[in-house]
């Protein structure tokens, strides 16, 4: 039993609504489904009664109820306080950020950030874009960096969460240089993933009939499919920060028009502490000096 699922049963039970519950909850309608009928499959005992219009819960969803708010109510309440022990230092800054920006944007980013406040502690959490959204939202973490592209729309309350953008990008397609005859097969991130959604709407938008699909790295890591890239296993489309050196170096060679992409950082509004708001305040300074040098080019 996990406990996303206790807390998307809350969710449901508070809204009675399947669609209302997954937007709050950042996944799909299908995969919360999937999460409250996990959690009645490991209980034994249905939870919702799906033949009524709008949902309600059952019997032994109502008993379960209670149950289930104190539990979701000791296990945050008991993270806060662990939390707060072990990390007593109020110049310490928490990010939560995609796998790519973790290693390509963040160092220098944070170099430009501490020019402007002093020495920072901070806590950075590499990982999947529903991971980094699910970490800020819960308040686990002070920041989300992110890439942002129209085509997957980030559906954070801008009071809660409001953002500057603070870099730029772009996602490109790339192969290894080998010759090849062959129609070049397609190598994919996991299709729920945030990039291999931004990638698909790219491919589309290259024109031309789809690729093969030759192999799909399910943890969304961009890294990976830059050395599959470089093995000559297929085409990949990558951020540019990534395979930057292997461009100019010719190791890898882009095809076609990049898709361009913002670089955006979001604050989890109610973290007040001193620290977090001299990052949020260099970090609009920094994004403001960009925006100037965007504007001369």
């Amino acid at each position: 039993m996990e406990l996303k699922w206790l807390e998307d049963f809350v969710s449901l039970a508070r809204t009675g609504n399947f669609s209302r519950s997954a937007e709050e909850r950042h996944v799909t309608q299908s995969a919360f489904s999937r999460r409250i009928q996990a959690l009645e499959i490991w209980l034994g005992v249905a939870l919702i009664d799906r033949s009524t219009y709008p949902t309600s819960l059952t019997p032994a969803g109502r008993e379960f109820r209670e149950t289930a708010e104190e539990a979701v109510r000791m296990l945050h309440g008991s993270r806060a306080a662990l939390q707060a022990s072990a990390q007593p230092n109020k110049q310490t800054v928490a990010v939560a950020a995609l796998h790519t920006l973790a290693l390509s944007f963040f160092p220098g980013w944070f170099r430009q950030i501490e020019a402007r406040t002093g020495p920072l502690s901070s806590r950075l959490l590499p990982d999947d874009f529903h991971t980094c959204i699910q970490a800020v939202v819960e308040g686990g973490y002070d920041f989300l960096l992110t890439f942002n592209h129209p085509s997957v729309p980030i559906l954070l309350d801008p009071v809660q969460f409001p953002h500057w953008v603070v870099g730029a990008d772009s996602l490109v397609a790339v192969r290894s240089p080998t010759p090849t005859d062959a129609p070049l097969p397609l190598l994919s991130y996991a299709q729920n993933s945030f990039l291999g959604r931004v990638a698909t709407f790219a491919q589309a938008q290259a024109g031309g009939p789809p690729a093969a699909v030759a192999h799909t790295n399910e943890n969304a890591m961009a890294e990976a499919l830059k050395f599959m890239a470089l093995e000559g296993h297929g085409l990949a489309w990558l951020p540019r920060s990534l395979v930057g050196h292997e461009l100019t170096e010719g190791r890898l060679i882009a095809l076609g028009e990049a898709m361009p992409l913002e670089v955006r950082l979001y604050r989890n509004a109610g973290h007040r502490r001193a620290a977090v708001s001299a990052v949020w305040e260099a970090a609009e300074a920094v994004a403001a000096i960009m925006q100037d040098r965007n504007r001369s080019d």
